[in-house]
């Protein structure tokens, strides 16, 4: 009895030796079974990895810190995932279709030590759920980036997407930078502001109306006042974030800086002499 008890026990100390091992691989080791190659064919694009300092700059773009899910669409090998988590501390998932490909990523998360953070999973990123994401990564092509727009867009206002090299159509960039000849865009989710909208101050009398109009986050239109109508100036929307300026009735320049949140919008308007007023919209 004593016996079997003890090849029991050894039996039980060798595969947690053999767990720890597989754990503890080296990238080295990962690449035993199966090494990809530079160009191959995928399920829409072909493999090239995005260099290390352009990875970078895609995640200090999006602002990625240790509160943010970074999704990496078509993963590769892991590489955006793994430094979203490993040198800036956020939550990620990479979606990788080539099941040999995702199993490489998810060795080399292991080999960096970073299984507590990043996860690779193999799948499809048209049928995958990344709804949650704070911030989307992706090296795609034009048309794939066309593909996901309408899903992108229909994201929580305010979420992050960066992508190396493709452009999303006529949806600009609200910013971009160039490394050694590559391009790296990002884009910020606008929330929905187009309609009529009136705005009353908190507890007060003074009201406006704004007209507004929308394309992705280039916003345009008009604000009315005592009975005089006048064109926004300079608005600008950032994700949730909005301002714009109008003349009032009486000529003189007021400014408004809310937050959006669905059809309402709360913030102060700044007008003569540099006096605040809180104020709340709603879009009818």
């Amino acid at each position: 009895m004593r016996f079997t008890q003890t090849l029991i026990t050894v039996a039980a100390i060798s595969l947690l030796a053999l767990g720890s091992a597989a754990d503890g691989r080296t990238r080295a080791e990962c690449e035993r079974d199966y090494k990809p190659q530079v160009g191959q064919a995928g399920k829409d694009v072909v493999w090239v990895p995005t260099p290390d300092e352009l990875v970078s700059r895609m995640l200090t773009m999006a602002k990625v810190t240790p509160k943010d899910y970074v999704v990496d669409l078509g993963a590769g090998d892991g590489k955006i995932a793994i430094a979203a988590g490993k040198k800036f501390g956020a939550t990620a998932l990479g979606i990788e279709y080539n099941p040999e490909m995702a199993r490489l990523a998810q060795c080399y998360v292991q080999a960096e030590g970073v299984t507590d953070k990043v996860k690779i999973v193999q799948g499809d990123i048209f049928k995958e759920d990344f709804s949650k994401a704070t911030v989307v990564t992706m090296y795609l092509l034009p048309e794939l980036n066309m593909r996901l727009r309408p899903t992108i867009l229909a994201m929580k206002p305010g979420t992050r997407v960066t992508s190396h090299q493709f452009s999303m159509g006529d949806w600009e960039a609200d910013e971009t930078a160039e490394i050694e000849y590559r391009t790296a865009y990002l884009w910020i989710v606008p929330a929905r502001v187009e309609g009529d909208w009136t705005f009353r101050e908190d507890g007060g009398k003074t009201t406006f109306s704004v007209a507004m109009t929308q394309k992705f986050q280039r916003v345009s239109g008009e604000a009315g006042m005592g009975g005089n109508r006048n064109p926004l100036v300079g608005a600008t929307l950032r994700g949730e974030e909005i301002k714009f300026a109008f003349n009032d009735d009486k000529g003189q320049t007021r400014t408004l800086t809310g937050t959006v949140r669905g059809s309402e919008i709360t913030g102060t308007l700044r007008g003569p002499g540099s006096t605040e007023i809180r104020v709340s919209g709603k879009r009818s």
